[in-house]
């Protein structure tokens, strides 16, 4: 078996999770959005709520890939610390600028968490571990971090006087709510709580650690791979619905139970992809491969593009995006529903040929 194939496997699901997120993010109107192109409301949890941990856990076997050959000196930690700075100003570049003067938003209300920003965030501590424990330390750490964090949520009462009991609900009385308001405050996307919120991001490093344990196994010389893969990811699998039962799946604050389900079902399908491209040699998503080489640049570029349709005017009273879409998507024989998927589609088109113009003339932009 060869290292370079297994990369491949890893390229494909990163550039699927990429796309997936595009899909998600770029509806021709989220008046109209089927089901499972949207978050759960709270607890639950839909094909949606994947995307995000399967790239923490993608990040996680990159970082096994990257580091596992680097010496623990100045100058690895030192391009550690400037790539999880450049994510972070990435994300948060995306929260301030504006399309038109002044350009800024007032810093004084911007948010401060987000996507990109939970990356560096999480592959900073990630890899930091990696690099200074082995693999049973870290899957010690991983379950301390999973448990704990719902010992913290589930029983540790607040500081409150009125000595309210802590609740996994969407309330003052979670903890994760809680701590997010009380350090952000108006540094969020709801007045109440951050989806990438501070603590939500603490059980957001095991799900990277999970990444880190995968990538071990992917570059071990044990035969029966594929096997072991299915039957890792049955056991979190099992482990994770079962333990939610008494903490739900919850993508909001990323609950235990969450990181163990998705860890799951990301395992599982690495096992798949893995079958299909390096058992049975059948080749397929050359595409989606290219997007997973130039991810961090595709989603950042995604995110300034939508953005900036969503706030230019055209004309007096709509935006780029909703001129387009009413344009150009909307007919009489299509439902609304249908309508606005198509746009998804076209988007999602667009940044496929992107990564293919940047694979064709070998620019590889790494952030």
């Amino acid at each position: 078996m060869v290292l370079s194939n297994r990369v491949e496997s890893v390229d494909l699901l990163r550039g699927l999770t990429i796309v997936a997120m595009i899909l998600v993010n770029n509806p021709g109107t989220w008046s109209h959005v089927y089901a499972p192109l949207l978050h759960a409301e709270w607890h639950g949890l839909t094909p949606t709520d994947l995307i995000f941990p399967f790239f923490l856990f993608i990040v996680g076997i990159s970082i096994h890939l990257a580091y596992r050959n680097k010496p623990k000196n100045t100058s690895t930690y030192k391009k550690i610390i400037i790539r999880s700075l450049k994510l972070f100003g990435l994300g948060f570049f995306l929260a301030w600028f504006l399309p038109y003067f002044p350009f800024f938003r007032d810093l004084e209300v911007v948010r401060i968490p987000g996507v990109l920003q939970r990356i560096g965030f999480v592959f900073f501590f990630s890899a930091i571990l990696y690099l200074n424990c082995n693999w049973k330390t870290l899957f010690a750490i991983g379950m301390t971090i999973l448990i704990g964090y719902w010992l913290l949520l589930g029983f540790v009462p607040l500081p409150n006087p009125e000595g309210i009991s802590p609740t996994f609900d969407r309330a003052a009385n979670n903890w994760a709510m809680y701590i997010d308001s009380s350090i952000l405050g108006e540094h969020m996307w709801k007045n109440d709580y951050d989806p990438e919120g501070l603590m939500s991001s603490l059980p957001a490093i095991a799900t990277c650690i999970s990444g880190i344990l995968i990538g071990r196994i992917l570059t071990s010389a044990k035969n029966n791979l594929v096997k072991n893969l299915i039957a890792i990811s049955a056991i979190l699998l099992i482990t994770g619905y079962v333990w939610s039962l008494w903490f739900p799946l919850n993508k909001a604050i990323w609950s235990s139970s969450f990181v163990l389900v998705t860890s799951g079902w990301a395992t599982l399908i690495l096992a798949i992809i893995y079958y299909l491209q390096d058992i049975k040699q059948i080749k397929f998503g050359a595409v989606f491969k290219q997007v997973g080489m130039n991810a961090i640049t595709i989603f950042f570029v995604s995110g300034f593009i939508a953005k900036t349709f969503y706030l230019i005017k055209v004309g007096e009273n709509q935006r780029i995006h909703s001129w387009l879409y009413e344009n150009f998507f909307t007919y009489d024989f299509l439902s609304s529903k249908l309508s606005s998927f198509l746009y998804a589609l076209v988007v999602i088109g667009f940044y496929l040929w992107l990564a293919n113009v940047l694979y064709r003339k070998k620019i590889f932009i790494k952030v």
